[in-house]
Order: C-alpha cells, then sequence, then structure tokens
C-alpha cells in the first residue's frame, strides 16, 4: 500500500495557485490511471486505485495547508498505515520551475504545509516530492506569491511537470525511494 498526500487548499478560488501544485499532480496520477471518485475521508478528498498491482490512495487535505497534517494523520491512524507508507507532494520555492526535486528528510523550509506533517507525523523523515514554482522576485510577499496562480506561459508547460511528477509517483510504487531519487534528481 502506498498513500500519495498532495498539498494545497480546498476552493475553486486556489485551484490553479502555485501552492496547490501537489492538488495538481494528484488529478493528473487520478486521471492517468482512472482513479475517478474522491470521497470526504480524513479530512481529505480521498480515492483509491491499483496501480501496477499496488494499493494506492490519494489524499488531497481539506483542512487548508497549514492544518495538512491533521489529514495525514486521521489517514495513518484509520488504516494503521506508517509514515513510511506516504510521499507528500508539495510545492517548492528553491526547486525551479519544471524540475522536481525528491527527498526523504529535511527541515520545512518555511513550508507550513510541511511544518504540519513533520508535527503530526512526529519526525522530518518521510519521502516527498517537492514541485518547483520559483521563488518570487525580491521584495514580492511570499504568501501572496505562492497564492498566486501560475501565469500563462507557466500554464503552457505545467502539464509535462505534472506528467514528470506522476512518473515519479509511479516509479516509487515498484522501487525504493533512494532509487526513484537517483532516477528523477537531476
Amino acid at each position: 500500500m502506498k498513500c500519495f498526500i498532495g498539498l494545497g487548499n480546498p476552493g475553486k478560488q486556489y485551484e490553479q495557485n502555485r501552492h496547490n501544485v501537489g492538488f495538481m499532480a494528484l488529478d493528473r496520477f487520478a486521471e492517468k490511471w482512472g482513479i475517478t471518485t474522491f470521497q470526504n475521508k480524513n479530512k481529505a478528498l480521498q480515492a483509491e486505485g491499483v496501480v501496477n498491482g499496488t494499493k494506492v490512495y490519494l489524499l488531497k487535505p481539506m483542512t487548508y495547508m497549514n492544518l495538512s497534517g491533521e489529514s495525514m494523520r486521521a489517514f495513518l491512524d484509520f488504516y494503521k498505515a506508517k509514515l513510511e507508507d506516504v510521499v507528500i507532494v508539495y510545492d517548492d520555492m528553491d526547486t525551479a520551475f519544471g524540475q522536481i526535486r525528491l527527498r526523504y528528510q529535511g527541515s520545512p523550509g518555511g513550508h507550513n504545509g510541511i511544518k504540519s506533517i513533520i508535527q503530526h507525523g512526529g519526525t522530518q523523515t518521510f519521502d516527498r516530492i517537492r514541485i518547483g514554482i520559483n521563488r518570487p522576485a525580491p521584495g514580492f510577499n511570499i504568501a501572496d506569491y505562492v497564492l498566486s496562480n501560475f501565469t500563462k506561459e507557466e500554464m503552457k508547460s505545467i502539464g509535462e511537470v505534472l506528467d514528470l511528477t506522476c512518473e515519479a509517483m509511479e516509479f516509487s510504487l515498484t522501487n525504493s525511494f533512494e532509487k526513484t531519487m537517483a532516477k528523477f534528481n537531476k
């Protein structure tokens, strides 16, 4: 069993925000694998399916970004799952747009969703796929930046980034995370 938790904010007004690229990646993965039904469960929109013989759960926390860990904790407790079965998919300002970075530990780096995951998971060691969104221009408010929509130019290539993320997700189902990191960290 593997659970991918995409971080984002619920609501139409946030759908195309940089901060919601985790939700976008899960939606793309679900579409690719014919996982069609998301239900309200564990403080999230949750879906499940089988991908290459592995039971997969997709979780989009509905707690808003800063409380994402509550949804993860509810999932782990309900299914008696381990944090090792989880991969967090989220936006990262320190990764260039168009790239992804995989890590298995680290600090939140100012990301409130990851702070919440660490708080509710009790550790900084968990698998993660960080999707690059670039840093804002100097002087630009970070909160305003992550809650702004991707530019028209970025939207032209976001599909490629989401496809790359889905490839990494899929690869991680049948390979160790270390091997997945070696393949996708360029």
